[in-house]
């Protein structure tokens, strides 16, 4: 690739237009259509699941479904979808179809309510209390729409095993290929609304928060906890129980300087990459020709940095373009949950889990039940 942003590719170094390649990366973001639900159905199958899952969004009620180019809202709106799980699923699935859904075979909404106010919303909200009375947060990325995100949380939230009342922050994703700048634009609009969600949580006593964000949901939770840090508001952050980024679609000098700004990082932070992530290696292209944090292959990018880092490349099989391995393959999803038990049985310490483990687990950057740590 030259400065023009060109590139010159095949035996006979054939010259690549930088708009072709543009359009060669956005045909490749396409290939996955995507299907979406017709309404509400009032029951759920014999032996399904409902998981409840809580919204907080700065959609307008005409955008549940991919909304390039739509007029962003200032204003929070909050709501519950309950999404029924089918009674085949397994884990790492997300079995949807196009139109009207067979809650016996896909996921289906099953009911929905609106909250009128963010105090209604933050007490139904405590009402789902389990165990610690903490809290997860789920920040989807790139090209999302709210019923993929509202759905996905409810596969994460069944496949983990998760008690604790889910929130789903959608933030306004395009849902569509096109939108890459789109949605980074978005990202940085959708930064006071999160930040409104986490004061609001806290200020009505919500604590022990976990941050699960993926892909370029990663770079607006960073983005978010660095703007919070530079107000001196610290309470906010002792809120938060831990945070995870998944494939996170930032480069990594950034997050270095958002790190940075934040100050003590919550604990535990993971990072979840894959070398074989292949989304994020186009990701790459369109932003500068270097690895995004989720696609690092050794912990020199976030070296001296409070984090944890689990390079998953070895679960990725089958996962199709390896961006979503976390939560789409079985095996990651059985690694990550022997984890998640090990650190709440440590007292959320992720050094302790390393260091120590079950019969002296092995030490920095060695595997562990397959993943390498890198740091």
């Amino acid at each position: 690739m030259d400065r023009s942003g060109a590139m010159w590719c095949g035996p006979g170094m054939r010259y690549i237009p930088p708009h072709l390649l543009l359009l060669a990366v956005l045909t490749l973001l396409t290939a996955c259509s995507r299907a979406a639900v017709t309404g509400v159905t009032a029951l759920s199958a014999e032996g399904a699941i409902v998981q409840p899952v809580f919204i907080a969004t700065q959609r307008s009620k005409d955008q549940l479904g991919p909304a390039f180019g739509a007029r962003r809202e200032e204003d929070l709106r909050f709501g519950r979808l309950d999404v029924s799980i089918p009674p085949g699923h397994k884990p790492g699935n997300l079995e949807r179809v196009s139109g009207v859904a067979d809650p016996a075979k896909v996921f289906t909404p099953v009911g929905v309510e609106n909250y009128a106010t963010v105090a209604q919303f933050v007490s139904a909200v405590r009402r789902n209390r389990a165990g610690d009375g903490g809290a997860v947060i789920f920040v989807p990325g790139y090209n999302n729409t709210l019923e993929d995100g509202a759905f996905r949380l409810a596969q994460v939230k069944q496949d983990f095993e998760i008690n604790e009342p889910a929130i789903l922050f959608s933030w306004l994703s395009a849902g569509d290929a096109r939108g890459y700048v789109y949605d980074r634009d978005s990202v940085l609009f959708a930064r006071d609304g999160f930040e409104e969600l986490l004061r609001e949580l806290d200020a009505r006593g919500q604590k022990n928060i976990l941050i699960v964000a993926h892909s370029m949901g990663g770079y607006l939770t960073m983005e978010t906890l660095r703007q919070i840090a530079i107000k001196g508001d610290h309470r906010i952050l002792d809120a938060l129980e831990g945070v995870i980024l998944m494939s996170p679609d930032i480069d990594p000098d950034v997050f270095r300087q958002q790190a940075k700004a934040i100050g003590d990082l919550p604990e535990p932070f993971l990072i979840l990459t894959s070398r074989k992530d292949h989304i994020l290696s186009l990701a790459g292209l369109l932003t500068g020709m270097k690895p995004r944090l989720g696609r690092i292959d050794s912990a020199e990018a976030v070296a001296g940095l409070d984090v944890t880092v689990l390079d998953l490349t070895e679960l990725s099989a089958g996962e199709g373009a390896g961006h979503n391995v976390p939560f789409a393959s079985g095996k990651a999803i059985k690694v990550l949950r022997g984890i998640d038990q090990q650190i709440r049985k440590d007292g959320g310490s992720m050094k302790n889990f390393v260091l120590q483990g079950r019969d002296r687990a092995p030490g920095l950057g060695e595997a562990l039940f397959g993943v390498r740590i890198l740091q």
